[in-house]
């Protein structure tokens, strides 16, 4: 089903035409930027951003201790979210939308979409569930199995993807991290942009803009973008960071070194 992740700097004209095509299948397109943590202040300051408008989440990711899922493409994860219900996720990617099963592809649960960065593109499906309040404190203090946070829509998933032998309740609970998430209208854009500040516990930290988009608009909504962040002086050349990929090798790290 999945082909592997390409860096956009290496895309030939006819792999950019696969992309096109991916796009217009996805249901979706979210455009992301990490900014270098030496410049993470400015970057705040230069777009007007306020912290303390920010909403805290809590989240915690689901593998072995040598990231067995994530090596095959898949992503478990549950969040706690300040004002909002609690939500779980499974994730699988890269994905080519047309591969779903019907089923899934027209799920309300189920979102397929492709995220650009300045130097990759992937395409990813989600499944998304919404949790009680005090469900997710429980799981991760094994008080219940983890499979309780996923519907089963989305254990299905899981099994239909996971290596052989791995089931919910194998997983090791990697996290928590923190989360700042701030949706904000900047002065001199017209659309919304979203700032997450992941603040890992060694004290460093991954800032990273973004803004979503309809497949038949990324092109225009890039360059606009673009152009953007760079008159407000933002970098755009720096390299870019996975939020989940460097969350999970951090806490499977601690997870490896505590056993």
């Amino acid at each position: 089903m999945a082909t592997t992740a390409k860096r956009l700097r290496d895309v030939s004209d006819e792999e950019l035409g696969v992309l096109l095509d991916l796009v217009d299948d996805s249901d979706s397109v979210e455009l992301k930027l990490t900014v270098p943590q030496a410049e993470q202040a400015s970057t705040v300051a230069a777009l007007g951003l306020d912290p303390l408008d920010a909403q805290i989440r809590q989240v915690f990711f689901f593998d072995t201790h040598d990231l067995t899922l994530n090596r095959h493409g898949v992503v478990a994860r549950a969040r706690r979210i300040q004002g909002k219900p609690h939500d779980s996720v499974v994730k699988l990617r890269p994905v080519l939308p047309g591969d779903l099963p019907e089923s899934l592809r027209t799920s309300s649960s189920m979102v397929v979409e492709v995220d650009a960065t300045p130097d990759a593109y992937v395409c990813s499906a989600t499944l998304k569930d919404k949790l009680g309040p005090r469900v997710v404190h429980q799981a991760v203090r094994g008080e219940v199995p983890l499979r309780k946070l996923f519907s089963k829509e989305q254990r299905a998933f899981f099994a239909a993807h996971a290596p052989d032998g791995i089931g919910l309740d194998d997983l090791s609970v990697l996290g928590p991290i923190f989360v700042l998430k701030l949706k904000s209208s900047p002065e001199g854009y017209d659309r919304k942009l979203v700032t997450e500040l992941w603040l890992y516990p060694d004290g460093s930290s991954i800032l990273e803009l973004s803004t979503k988009c309809p497949p038949s608009e990324m092109m225009r909504v890039a360059a606009e973008t673009r152009v953007y962040l760079t008159r407000r002086g933002v970098d755009l050349s720096g390299e870019q960071q996975t939020k989940t990929k460097t969350a999970l090798e951090f806490f499977a790290a601690r997870s490896r070194a505590d056993s």
